[in-house]
């Protein structure tokens, strides 16, 4: 089903033309210069997938500094699924900065502030009366869900998941699985924070409810209800590989915390605003969190995270304990404004699914030619592609690697993920094109029948 674009996203979009070109190789000679000056001043540990600098980027295209226009399936991560230039969000920004930049919401407070977490009570499955603490990045807002939960229980242990990415700070990084690139070299982590084994159903062959009982086994013989504050997971992995659990697994997990006291924590930072279809991948599951952390697509390409959770539970928390400088910042939460308004009006919530139903057909006809793909899931504009050598089953980053590889040098921008590195993650902005994201997608399934 093709759809027209709104008012506003032809606005946004005027300037920047809706295909793909290559005026250069990539990188071309700017963008190489610009490379030079970056070893030059930036620390080898902040590495870039695409090998160039953006200028302009706009409904599903990235322009940079040699000309070459990208097609844009990454979103900055899951961020500017509005779009990188969203015509409510710039203008949300714009008035706002105009206005005031800054006051610190612990110091002088201001309505932006109030109306992001209003419509956060309205919008998340949290159940019942909700608060929410604003803050800067998803990592952030992680830390704080798990101050809460600890201030609300009295308890200090912490579970995760087997493929879980949850940050990069000390605290997350214990709660993330994956050891390159995120924890190698950097501990000791912080303590209290333990581990079980989640729902992957293309390898471990389980259903919902058994996947669940061999989780629930774990949690309660290795930690303890008694010890444990908080359960987190991401309704759908994000870094681990877009791992979409089987039916029934995350009910099941929610129902031994509310029966044993521990609270549930839902990481919808990647799966959230829209990106699955749904306001937040919780729906899909019927699960109501006790407890929601957000960021990335909230706010359209500015910085801000949320913890929105139960009244009884967020209010736990001592006066001045929640807060810092930055946290939900004016502009930021204008943006927010602007980026939920887009989601709202421009319907944001069925094109994730429409690009579900286009993308999906095109994948999985992929891989009916090619037994090397061994799954293709995921749900809205959330989708993987799992590579594996076919005789043996086994992951192959190799080949990920490669297919990615030439099809960023085609012009799309693509990533990758996966604790073993052999997922091809799909990511495009909700106001791309069906025109670039069919050519996108064609270019990908080349690129990995040619790798």
């Amino acid at each position: 089903m093709s759809t027209a674009p709104t008012a506003a996203e032809t606005a946004e979009t005027a300037e920047l033309p809706q295909s793909r070109r290559l005026a250069t190789e990539i990188p071309g000679p700017q963008a190489r210069a610009l490379q030079e000056r970056q070893g030059a001043v930036v620390p080898a540990g902040v590495s870039s997938i695409m090998p160039t600098y953006a200028v302009r980027a706009a409904g599903g295209i990235v322009e940079d500094v040699d000309g070459n226009r990208l097609i844009d399936f990454g979103s900055g991560i899951a961020v500017t699924s509005v779009g990188a230039s969203a015509e409510r969000v710039v203008s949300g920004v714009q008035q706002q900065v105009e206005q005031f930049t800054h006051t610190c919401f612990m110091v002088t407070p201001y309505e932006g502030y109030l109306q992001v977490a209003e419509k956060l009570a309205e919008l998340s499955p949290v159940p019942g009366e909700t608060r929410t603490a604003l803050f800067n990045s998803g990592a952030e807002a992680v830390e704080n869900a798990v101050k809460v939960a600890r201030a609300h229980t009295g308890k200090q242990a912490v579970a995760a998941f087997d493929n879980a990415y949850h940050g990069r700070t000390t605290l997350t990084m214990a709660l993330t699985a994956k050891n390159k690139p995120y924890k190698h070299s950097f501990g000791p982590f912080a303590p209290e924070i333990y581990r079980a084994s989640g729902s992957y159903p293309l390898h471990d062959q389980l259903d919902g409810a058994a996947a669940a009982a061999r989780a629930i086994d774990q949690l309660q013989t290795q930690i303890g209800a008694e010890n444990l504050a908080a359960v987190i997971m991401e309704p759908i992995q994000g870094e681990g590989g877009f791992i979409v659990p089987a039916p029934g697994f995350l009910p099941a997990i929610v129902d031994w915390c509310r029966q044993n006291g521990v609270l549930f924590i839902a990481d919808e930072i990647q799966t959230g605003f829209a990106r699955t279809g749904r306001w937040f991948a919780s729906e899909h599951e019927g699960i109501e969190p006790d407890l929601i952390t957000t960021a990335k697509g909230i706010a359209g390409g500015m910085p801000l995270s949320a913890v929105t959770g139960r009244a009884e539970v967020m209010d736990s928390a001592h006066a001045g304990g929640l807060g810092g400088t930055y946290g939900g910042n004016p502009v930021a939460c204008a943006a927010a404004v602007g980026a939920i308004e887009t989601i709202e009006r421009d319907g944001l919530l069925q094109r994730a699914r429409e690009i579900e139903e286009r993308a999906v057909a095109h994948l999985r006809a992929a891989a009916q030619r090619d037994a090397r793909i061994a799954e293709v899931r995921g749900r809205g504009a959330m989708l993987a592609v799992e590579l594996v050598d076919p005789a043996t089953g086994a992951p192959d980053a190799a080949l990920t690697a490669r297919a990615a590889a030439a099809a960023r040098d085609a012009g799309v921008i693509t990533l990758t993920c996966g604790t073993h590195g052999n997922v091809i993650r799909l990511l495009p902005p909700l106001s791309i094109g069906d025109e670039l994201l069919d050519e996108g997608l064609q270019i990908i399934t080349d690129a990995l029948a040619a790798a």
